[in-house]
């Protein structure tokens, strides 16, 4: 008998660790709850382009935007995750549906952080701002440029004003979200010293920091402590228990 159930819950642990791994291939997502302060922290990575309406070929890496959607909607809604972790490395992608997803992470009500490891261009910018707190590793970098659209454009006054508009909703996010005013965003879109074809702003590690738009350097070790400590400011309770 107690043979028996060593071998169901040697299977059950099987299981869950296969799931698990599965998990981590198709979405990039997993639980971190393995911590001596047994608290339950989501991690959600944002990796490549970011993939909105338009489908994007096979051999791209992406992070699907109707993937993570219902995925935030899930982590607000459960009483299970006491916080989320966000990585990023990504060139950019769907306008609109990155700034959603910004959107999104910024209305959580559990304790975000994030935490750019490689790039965070274009919109990924104000993914990357739109967590409680905020880290870039040394050479991380990010990039801000102006708003591109695929497709055919119409010479027309209402063009550039539809672009203008697109341009003011994600630097007045950038600005709500971060320690850098609306018009110095505005500024680094339009340089035109830094990159020798195109406009634009490339900022590296601390100049990131130093400019207001992240608030610390540091890595995933760094990141990880700043979560927890912000868990337990949350949760009261969390304190006591990793005290007893």
């Amino acid at each position: 008998m107690e043979t028996e159930k060593k071998e169901e819950a040697a299977k059950t642990k099987e299981e869950k660790k296969s799931m698990e791994d599965s998990r981590i291939k198709e979405t990039g997502q997993v639980t971190l709850n393995k911590n001596k302060e047994k608290v339950n922290i989501h991690l959600l990575t944002i990796i490549g382009e970011i993939e909105g309406h338009d489908i994007l070929p096979s051999s791209s890496k992406a992070t699907k935007y109707e993937h993570i959607l219902p995925q935030l909607a899930s982590l607000e809604d459960s009483t299970e995750i006491d916080g989320v972790l966000v990585l990023i490395n990504t060139v950019g992608g769907d306008v609109s549906c990155g700034l959603a997803l910004a959107e999104m992470i910024a209305s959580l009500s559990k304790p975000t952080v994030s935490l750019v490891i490689g790039d965070s261009h274009s919109i990924g910018v104000p993914l990357a701002v739109s967590t409680d707190y905020s880290f870039i590793v040394p050479t991380g970098t990010m990039l801000i440029h102006p708003v591109r659209m695929n497709g055919m454009i119409i010479g027309a006054p209402q063009t550039y004003h539809y672009f203008q508009r697109i341009q003011e909703r994600i630097t007045s996010f950038i600005a709500a979200h971060s320690h850098i005013a609306q018009g110095e965003i505005e500024k680094m879109m339009m340089n035109t010293q830094d990159l020798s074809k195109d406009l634009g702003t490339l900022l590296v590690g601390k100049d990131v920091v130093e400019k207001g738009l992240l608030d610390e350097v540091g890595g995933i070790k760094r990141a990880l402590e700043k979560l927890h400590e912000m868990i337990k400011t949350f949760h009261p309770e969390r304190k006591e228990e990793s005290n007893i």
